[in-house]
This record gives C-alpha cells, sequence and structure tokens, in this order.
C-alpha cells in the first residue's frame, strides 16, 4: 500500500510540471496565463511562444503522462495483488492529468489535461495493444473536426467524446472502458468555457501561428 500512495504522489507532481508556464518565462520571459487564453497548456504556448516552444511543451505534456504510466508505475508495481497492473497503471495516469489540470504549483490553475491524457494512453497501449487502434480513431476524429473547424477545443471536445464509443465499441476490458469515460469527463468539464464559447459562436479559430 505504501507504493500505492508513493506512486499517487509522485504521479501527481510530475503532472503538476506547468512546462508552459516554465517555456513562457524562458523563451519570452512572460507569464502564459497573462496572455492569449490564459491557459497553462500546449495550444496557448502555440498562440503566446510560437510554433517550436509549444511543439516542445506538447511533447513534454505527452511524456508526462507517458512517463509516469510506463516508467514509474512499472518501478513501483506493487508485488502484492492490492491493484491489478492496468488498474496500478491507470490510477497514476488520473493523478498525472490531474497534476496537470490542478498543478499545486500555480495554485492548482493548469491545462485541460489533453496532451496528458494522451500521453496515459499511450503508455496504457504497452500493455494493451489493442487500444491502439482506439487512439488512432479518436486522433482521427481529432483531425478531421480540426481540419473542417480549425477549432482546437472543438476538436479536442469531439476526439475526447469519442475516445468511450471506441473503447466500448472495441470491446476494451472493464477497466480500460472506465479509464475512457474518466478522462472524456474531466476534458468536458476542462473545456466547459470553450462549450460556452462554442454555443456562443465566439469561440476563435486557428489561423496563423507566429
Amino acid at each position: 500500500m505504501s507504493k500505492v500512495f508513493l506512486a499517487v504522489i509522485i504521479s501527481y507532481l510530475i503532472g503538476s510540471i506547468p512546462t508552459a508556464y516554465i517555456f513562457g518565462r524562458l523563451v519570452k520571459g512572460v507569464d502564459i496565463r497573462e496572455y492569449g487564453s490564459g491557459n497553462v497548456g500546449a495550444t496557448n504556448a502555440f498562440r503566446v511562444l510560437g510554433k517550436l516552444p509549444g511543439a516542445i511543451v506538447l511533447l513534454l505534456d505527452i511524456f508526462k503522462g507517458l512517463f509516469v504510466v510506463v516508467f514509474l508505475a512499472g518501478y513501483l508495481m506493487p508485488s502484492a495483488d492490492i491493484l491489478s497492473a492496468n488498474t496500478f497503471r491507470i490510477v497514476t495516469g488520473i493523478c498525472a492529468i490531474s497534476g496537470h489540470n490542478w498543478t499545486i504549483f500555480l495554485n492548482f490553475k493548469g491545462g485541460k489535461g489533453v496532451a496528458a491524457s494522451l500521453g496515459v494512453l499511450i503508455g496504457i497501449c504497452v500493455m494493451n495493444p489493442s487500444l491502439w487502434i482506439v487512439i488512432g480513431l479518436s486522433l482521427l476524429v481529432w483531425l478531421t473536426v480540426f481540419l473542417l473547424s480549425r477549432i482546437i477545443s472543438l476538436s479536442s471536445i469531439a476526439a475526447s467524446a469519442a475516445l468511450p464509443v471506441f473503447t466500448a465499441l472495441f470491446k476494451s476490458s472493464p477497466e480500460l472502458l472506465i479509464l475512457s469515460l474518466l478522462l472524456c469527463a474531466l476534458s468536458l468539464w476542462r473545456h466547459k468555457a470553450n462549450i460556452k464559447r462554442l454555443i456562443e459562436g465566439s469561440e476563435p479559430r486557428l489561423k496563423t501561428l507566429s
């Protein structure tokens, strides 16, 4: 049980590393929360910092989830049957995403968790290769919606909503279905302001990146 507790704490702290905020300070000497959407995530990093810093932030946010699920969970895997390997990885992954969304380093105000969630899902795929097709289809939904709308938030919402649908269609295990539902719920909750703007027709479209 001590390993489970330790994994929960470390996973949350790793997820809490505010990469977009750090790169804002390093690259432009700004507080990214004061620009663009004010969000501490990869999308706002692209808008405020530019293509290369934004891409690095995106990859690092993905890696946070991947590292926690594959390496940290693998290292701290409890020897007793307190949790199955799959469930243990899911717990650490959710903790990392929660850290990203509500980072302790920025008064519990973080990103929306899309990139971190993708990293967690990629990590889960290491143990569940059948999930690759689910992720691939969800990414295809994201890309299709983005190409049609040029709205990143709408693309993320659509992909998040599609994830549990594809997970159920391909008859994944119950714990993976629960994970997909949790990730969908977290994403929709974090995008509630975007959903309001989408309904009002005021959500900005992505045109160019400096």
